[in-house]
């Protein structure tokens, strides 16, 4: 790292590489907070590391560990396959045969690079995406202001986390995606306004920007590589300009649009081209929905192959953001909605349980109100009392348009 320039990537040949596989005798109990233990510093570290956990005669873990910066969720997949190829090949005292990879990472960096162009250039396509969300994000509130708990006599991990699971039943994700249909939209987009409108009336702000996540994966030659292209896209969503459930949908649907067709603008750059505390942070509450994956296929293991793998939870929750849902649709082998369930996670130094039970308890009530039919207007899914929740007007009208 220069302290002039910053972060640099620092990109080591493969042949380079040493992967110090060290063995370490665990009991069960203590495997999950082993696994976790260690964090990594980028500084001088690998971003991965691999280690042996031996449980007992012929019960050995092995767990492989990759910072964030290097893997994506989408990474999961060919990653896992490919320890998968290594692990049966090893087994069968061969050497692992994987098909070659059309393209490398480096491909995609360089790639990418001759795509977006340079910020120097005002024709480029770098500068065209800055241009945009410096327009889209001009004059909106810096901080939202956010229910908080009193500062904690301790001190806190301020990164440190906890998690609330929720869940909706194949009625109301059948009722979203009608929704979605009539105001041709995504499910994700009625979801989207149902968070900010959650957001809204919680932070008493109708300019409220949340987030969500994009693949990067836009070619599918991009499939099978493991690496990092996800990032965050930004939604400014003005509640105050839309008078109707409709209407709001309908804006979140075109803010979404644009924000999708504007991805490859670093995080970083978006900040310097704002009037705003660097320090601040560019979003707070982020919404990911990502489909279930699809049954067991022939390239997975099977059973018959002697093999499982399983999860082991480390027990470790992180919150990178104030406000973070993540969600998963679920559908059945004909398409039929089976149900949304996921999960709200929160920083244990920014709020307690009560105040993230009453934020899901809400968002939980605004995307029923929805489903059930609710279009009304937006002034009663965004009354409160103080900081609680107040959606008897709401409901009302829903039980009078049934």
């Amino acid at each position: 790292m220069s302290p002039a320039l910053g972060p640099a990537q620092q990109v080591v040949d493969p042949g380079d590489v040493v992967l110090d596989v060290a063995e370490c005798e665990v009991v069960e109990a203590e495997l999950a907070s082993a696994v976790a233990a260690q964090p990594f510093d980028l500084t001088r570290d690998l971003p991965v590391r691999a280690r042996l956990f031996v449980l007992g005669p012929g019960d050995v873990v092995l767990a492989l560990v990759v910072h964030h910066i290097s893997v994506d969720g989408r990474s999961m997949g060919p990653l896992i396959r490919d320890l998968v190829t290594a692990y049966l090949a090893c087994r069968a005292g061969t050497s692992p045969q994987w098909p070659p990879l059309p393209i490398s990472y480096i491909d995609y960096t360089l790639w990418k690079h001759e795509q977006l162009g340079e910020f120097t250039d005002e024709w480029s396509r770098a500068t065209h995406q800055l241009r945009y969300w410096a327009n889209a994000l001009a004059g909106r509130p810096a901080l939202l202001d956010l229910p908080g708990r009193e500062q904690p006599v301790a001190p806190i991990d301020p990164v440190a986390g906890a998690l609330l699971p929720i869940s909706f039943d194949a009625a109301t994700h059948a009722g979203l995606l009608r929704v979605a249909q009539d105001g041709r939209a995504s499910l994700f987009m009625v979801l989207q306004a149902a968070f900010a409108l959650t957001v809204g009336a919680f932070a008493r702000s109708a300019d409220v920007t949340v987030a969500t996540a994009v693949s990067g994966r836009d070619h599918r030659l991009l499939d099978d590589l493991v690496g990092n292209f996800s990032d965050d896209v930004l939604m400014r969503i003005r509640l105050d300009r839309a008078g109707d459930v409709g209407e709001l949908i309908d804006q979140v649907r075109r803010v979404a649009l644009a924000a999708y067709a504007h991805p490859d603008t670093p995080n970083p750059r978006v900040k310097r081209c704002l009037l705003q505390d660097a320090a601040l942070p560019l979003f707070q509450a982020t919404l990911i929905l990502q489909r279930a994956g699809a049954p067991r296929t022939a390239t997975e293991p099977s059973p018959a192959q002697g093999l499982s793998i399983t999860e082991v939870p480390t027990g470790v929750v992180r919150a990178k953001h104030d406000l973070e849902f993540g969600l998963t649709d679920h559908y059945d082998p004909l398409g039929t909605p089976a149900g949304i369930d996921g999960s709200f996670i929160y920083p244990i130094a920014r709020f307690d349980e009560a105040t993230a039970q009453q934020f899901v308890a809400r968002f939980r009530a605004v995307v029923g109100l929805l489903a059930d039919g609710y279009r009304g207007p937006l002034a009663a899914l965004l009354a409160t009392t103080g900081r609680g929740r107040s959606l008897s007007t709401a409901r009302r009208a829903t039980r009078a348009l049934v």
